[in-house]
């Protein structure tokens, strides 16, 4: 499975309602295409808790799940089009990693900012950077992808 980019997004088809996805079980690795719509949050985070129980990786489905939803939402609000989640277990020994990626058409950068107490939003990417391993962005031939990484035990 190649990784989740606007040109292979082209191909499957994410209109109002109609979630299109991939999980390879064997390979650990799952991705979606969600169309821009409210609705696009709360299903992201139902199939990364779905399938990371699948891939006996309970111990991360909650802070997997929640951040899913940070940057789901993000991209909800500040693009169009739709929106790319993608799963990557790599096992490694005693700890392994899940590598999991948002993308969406827009091609500026996220901006990390301080959020004060009194703000209803602002904190997705602070939670991102707190929470995860390591975490980033990178440019797509069109849009970004917002990547975090959680360790794995077991």
């Amino acid at each position: 499975m190649s990784p989740l980019t606007p040109k292979n997004r082209a191909g499957l088809r994410a209109s109002a309602g109609e979630v299109s996805g991939v999980i390879d079980s064997e390979g650990g690795r799952a991705e979606w295409v969600f169309p821009a719509a409210p609705d696009a949050v709360r299903t992201a985070r139902s199939l990364v808790r779905r399938t990371l129980h699948g891939w006996e990786l309970d111990s991360v489905g909650d802070i997997a799940a929640l951040l899913v939803s940070e940057l789901v939402t993000n991209a909800l609000r500040h693009a169009t089009g739709p929106i790319g989640v993608r799963l990557v277990h790599r096992p490694a020994g005693p700890v392994g990693v899940l590598l999991v990626e948002v993308s969406d058409p827009l091609p500026d950068p996220p901006r990390r900012r301080v959020a004060r107490p009194g703000d209803e939003n602002g904190r997705g990417l602070q939670l991102v950077a707190s929470s995860a391993r390591r975490w980033g962005t990178r440019p797509g031939e069109v849009g970004k992808t917002v990547w975090f990484e959680l360790a794995v035990t077991g």
